[in-house]
């Protein structure tokens, strides 16, 4: 099976994206669609695992920018049934490595891949980070 990957907005499927995310991830199951189509709207940046043959898309990731020194990665997965065959390390690459952010100071969270991250350099934060948790969700 081949893949491919596109930074192309117009290409991602928001509802494929919306399936995995409101139902697997543990980080933002919280949202709406709404929410999720929001924030894949306002992304600086997005990018799609695809399989050629079929166009299904099976990983997604978006980052948030200001477009000059810094971004975040969020929502990086690719379908389990896909997983093994190097596309998260693929979809990683290509997001912060190949695209105009990769001289950008880079953060994200995660309770469970620090190993891939780290393979792009990613670090505990140094003293000159600090985190503001989130307010708790009323809805």
């Amino acid at each position: 099976m081949d893949f491919e990957l596109d930074d192309d907005p117009a290409r991602i499927q928001n509802d494929a994206v919306w399936r995995w995310l409101s139902t697997e991830a543990y980080w933002g199951r919280w949202r709406t669609r709404a929410d999720l189509d929001a924030q894949i709207a306002g992304a600086w940046r997005v990018v799609g695992v695809y399989r050629t043959d079929t166009g299904e898309q099976v990983g997604f990731a978006r980052a948030v920018s200001d477009g000059v020194a810094f971004a975040y990665l969020a929502d990086v997965y690719v379908l389990d049934a896909h997983r093994g065959h190097g596309l998260g390390k693929a979809l990683v690459r290509r997001m912060i490595d190949e695209g105009p952010g990769s001289h950008f100071r880079w953060t994200l969270f995660t309770g469970d891949a620090h190993g891939l991250y780290a393979g792009f350099g990613f670090v505990e934060p140094d003293a000159t980070a600090m985190v503001r948790p989130a307010a708790p969700q009323l809805r």
